[in-house]
């Protein structure tokens, strides 16, 4: 018997300090009368204010890579959470649809800065968000999108992009960037012009922004996607290396600025 009850302790004790699985949930919510779902994820077992990532996804909108890179930073201990850039959590699979998407959005400064900031209204609202350490990260188009947060003067403390075009700010847009910000880049990317990235940084320079660039040799676009190749696009290919590194740089920086 009372082996029975040391083995039932033993039991007791495994369940009792077993992590908590990642909590996923939509959230709807909208801008200008568009109805958008965003997607949040945090560890439950995680007490008390946490720091919050806004996570805008690439040009095919809000999909499963998205997803589990929300789900990868609940993981690490930050809510984190996905906005929707196009409305009711549309995806779409063809890259023409995909261009067109992205640029109504673009083409309206209003509707990408306010949707993205909706966006990131929902993550610090939430009840177990320090909304005094709050990152966004981007991949492609959302990688843009973040820089348009941070021109826009959004109290973020660390900005992330990936394979992101790279809009130049102009000089009050740049003195207005709060976060410090790490960009990167596919030094092989022929999406992103070589005059786009000479500006880009010209401005963060004379703005006196703190920024670290890195390009990949060799890499190109939508190096962080693993299922990039299956689109067939040449010039996007995914790169293990580059998505690793990037990836702890990401996460180098958010310890520096919130904490963690």
């Amino acid at each position: 018997m009372s082996r029975f009850i040391a083995a039932a302790a033993v039991v007791f004790l495994i369940a009792g300090t077993a992590p908590a699985a990642v909590v996923t949930k939509v959230v709807d919510y909208e801008f200008d009368g568009t109805k958008l779902k965003g997607y949040l994820a945090y560890d439950d077992a995680l007490k008390g204010k946490l720091p919050g990532v806004l996570v805008v996804h690439e040009w095919w909108g809000l999909n499963d890579y998205a997803r589990e890179r929300c789900k990868k930073l609940a993981e690490l201990g930050y809510v984190a959470f996905a906005v929707d850039m196009y409305g009711d959590g549309k995806t779409v699979d063809h890259p023409d649809d995909a261009r067109k998407m992205a640029t109504t959005v673009r083409e309206n400064i209003k509707t990408w800065r306010g949707r993205a900031e909706a966006g990131l209204k929902q993550l610090t609202s939430q009840p177990n968000v320090d909304a005094s350490k709050i990152a966004a990260i981007g991949y492609c188009f959302g990688g843009s999108t973040c820089l348009q947060l941070a021109y826009a003067g959004a109290d973020l403390k660390a900005v992330a992009t990936f394979h992101a075009a790279l809009p130049t700010p102009t000089a009050d847009e740049a003195k207005a960037i709060k976060p410090k910000m790490y960009i990167a880049h596919g030094a092989d990317d022929a999406f992103i012009p070589a005059k786009a990235i000479m500006a880009f940084k010209e401005a963060l320079d004379a703005a006196k922004v703190k920024y670290t660039f890195e390009a990949f040799p060799g890499v190109v676009h939508s190096f962080t996607v693993p299922e990039a190749d299956k689109a067939n696009i040449k010039g996007m290919k995914y790169d293990k290396a580059a998505d690793e590194k990037s990836w702890k740089e990401m996460q180098s920086l958010f310890k520096e600025t919130l904490g963690k």
